[in-house]
């Protein structure tokens, strides 16, 4: 099994490779996780802060997939939030909106205090543009602002006209946009490492080039890899995307989509300023959008469209190339050093599924592309339930969810159906 981590930014730019062994031998933990993502590590800190005895068992690196993947933005945009609220207004009634409005905030918490407490160098600034990719998506701009008035949020907030873009972005293409201070953006693979680490130090074993062939849930938990078996309490799937485990159980209700990222050389320091002057991270207000930042060392860093074939793009710069230029023309034939791809997991009400496969077999995944934050604030979910504290766990559990009873490759063709739909109708809005 090769460990070599994508030609991506993060992957070149990493502060400290992992070294954790693979699983040797017979082991007996409280709690198993299988992945060493956002979520499997995040649940994994949790845990060992608390003293929970908790192993971590990883196929490939630390940080291997959708996490060391994506755009690094920790945005507000919480992935299936009407759904939420309509789903849960009939089981908290009119809590329901207060409860998925702290939703969209508490990864942005849980983040920050856990960088500041362990001092992880990780590239994190503030500052996110919503924008406007035609006049009529300033609607949806100015009803989130006026929420975000209503509900403290005015000193972090600024609604910007189409004649303000210029102050905040080299570019011709918006009408407006929505600027957030309180979103954040950061290097995601140091990030994980770092959380990797301290849990670590918290007591937590982690194990990389550990790919699990099975799962028995019997009394307890049996999970067993080509060299090693641990046996736990209870085990989580924490693999989104990545993994083909309890198949039989979870078949139908996420299906891979391919992310698209690149990077350029180091632009002069000059040129960036220029390009992005307040350092925002930045995606536009199209259903299958394009988002983008500057790296810590003046590197654009570029991300958009979306794959649901369920395979790799062949050649992601040639792909992102022109929207990249037709964004930052001062741009047009810069280099690209880095390209890569990651899988997000996409489900079809975008909700988050988290649940359990046998009593002691729970499994979480499914943040549809917004999954630095939520991966987080499900960590904190995650570890509570294996503790027992099952009442946040059991929201998203009693969640209705969209099986569709077809196999992988077809259900990831009625995926691109529905998107191609929805980009129909967004080219007539």
């Amino acid at each position: 099994m090769s460990l070599a981590r994508c030609n991506s930014y993060y992957n070149a730019t990493i502060k400290q490779e992992t070294h954790y062994p693979s699983l040797e031998g017979e082991l007996d933990v409280d709690v198993v996780i299988i992945g060493a993502g956002f979520t499997g590590v995040a649940t994994a800190l949790e845990l060992a802060e608390r003293g929970i005895k908790v192993a971590v068992l990883e196929a490939n690196k630390v940080g291997w997939g959708a996490t060391g993947r994506n755009g690094g933005q920790v945005t507000g945009s919480l992935s299936g939030d009407n759904a939420m609220v309509k789903q849960l207004r009939n089981r908290i009634g009119h809590e329901a909106e207060e409860f998925v409005w702290n939703l969209r905030w508490r990864g942005h918490e849980i983040i920050k205090k856990r960088v500041a407490k362990y001092e992880i160098d990780c590239d994190l600034k503030f500052g996110h543009l919503h924008t406007a990719y035609k006049p009529a998506h300033m609607a949806e701009m100015q009803a989130t602002y006026e929420e975000g008035l209503r509900r403290g949020m005015g000193d972090e907030l600024t609604l910007l006209a189409k004649a303000d873009i210029p102050d905040y972005l080299d570019t011709p293409l918006y009408h407006g946009g929505l600027l957030n201070r309180r979103n954040m953006h950061l290097h995601s693979v140091n990030l994980c490492i770092g959380e990797a680490r301290a849990a670590e130090a918290n007591g937590a074993l982690i194990f990389e080039g550990s790919q699990v062939l099975d799962i028995r849930d019997d009394k307890r938990v049996t999970v067993t890899t080509d060299k090693g078996r641990i046996t736990a309490n209870c085990a989580v799937l924490a693999g989104n995307a990545y993994h083909r485990l309890a198949r039989n159980k979870l078949k139908g209700m996420l299906f891979p989509a391919s992310l698209g990222n690149c990077a350029t050389v180091r632009l002069d320091p000059q040129l960036a300023k220029q390009l992005n002057p307040h350092d925002l991270a930045v995606y536009d207000s199209r259903f299958v959008l394009d988002y983008y930042r500057m790296t810590a060392d003046n590197r654009l860093m570029f991300g958009g469209g979306t794959n649901y074939s369920g395979k790799d793009s062949k050649d992601v710069a040639a792909e992102l190339r022109p929207a990249l230029e037709r964004t930052f023309p001062r741009l047009k034939g810069v280099e690209i050093e880095f390209d890569w791809t990651g899988m997000a997991g996409i489900v079809v009400n975008r909700i988050p599924q988290l649940g359990k496969v046998s009593e002691h077999l729970f499994y979480c995944q499914g943040y549809s592309g917004h999954g630095v934050a939520s991966s987080h604030i499900m960590g904190e979910i995650m570890s509570q339930a294996v503790q027992g504290q099952l009442e946040e766990f059991d929201l998203f559990a009693q969640m209705k969810q969209i099986r569709l009873p077809v196999g992988d490759w077809l259900g990831n063709q009625g995926m691109a159906l529905g998107m191609l739909y929805y980009r129909m109708m967004e080219y007539f809005r």
